[in-house]
């Protein structure tokens, strides 16, 4: 089924997708990767203050290429979300709502997904230059040292994503290949 949905997420919205969906996301998501989530995390075991407030948002693993002149951003495809697994649990009991990238995911982000009734979307790898057609705006709101790895608020319209892990536990990576199977 395709779904045209606007971001942040709010729970009705999250708990009506189910794996395989067609979504277009538009609205207000971050971007953070490996190095930002371990800062995130480690901020959060000092006791200290998250840079972005997390509440029914999405955060989008990805760390584009330098921007093109006249562009808000350069190549934007997601990066593997596996990498982000160790940190993930905390970040969806914080109140995130939603995760872009691609490939599976762990049994503790399955988990956590359930617990807090967030999602998990696809993107599809090798597409970056695509994707970026998507991004309205792109802004560094924390952790400038790192680079492409800094967290970014990103404005994007019609966004294309396929819901991967539901708010119920589905998992399309496995049902897809069990499906194939038979």
């Amino acid at each position: 089924m395709e779904k045209h949905i606007s971001v942040p997420l709010d729970q009705k919205t999250v708990s009506a997708l189910c794996v395989g969906d067609y979504v277009y996301l538009t609205g207000t998501v971050y971007t953070a990767r490996d190095a930002a989530h371990k800062r995130m995390y480690e901020t959060l075991e000092r006791g200290g203050k998250l840079p972005v407030d997390l509440e029914n948002s999405l955060i989008y693993y990805m760390g584009p290429s330098p921007a093109r002149p006249g562009m808000p951003i350069g190549s934007a495809g997601p990066t593997t979300a596996g990498r982000m697994d160790k940190y993930t649990p905390a970040l969806l009991d914080l109140g995130l709502k939603g995760m872009i990238g691609k490939g599976k995911r762990s049994q503790a982000v399955k988990e956590a997904v359930v617990r807090n009734g967030a999602v998990y979307f696809a993107a599809v790898g090798g597409a970056g230059a695509l994707l970026s057609r998507s991004i309205l705006s792109s802004e560094v709101i924390a952790y400038d040292d790192l680079g492409t790895e800094a967290v970014r608020r990103l404005e994007i319209k019609d966004f294309p994503v396929i819901v991967v892990m539901d708010s119920q536990g589905n998992d399309l990576y496995e049902t897809a290949a069990e499906n194939y199977r038979h």
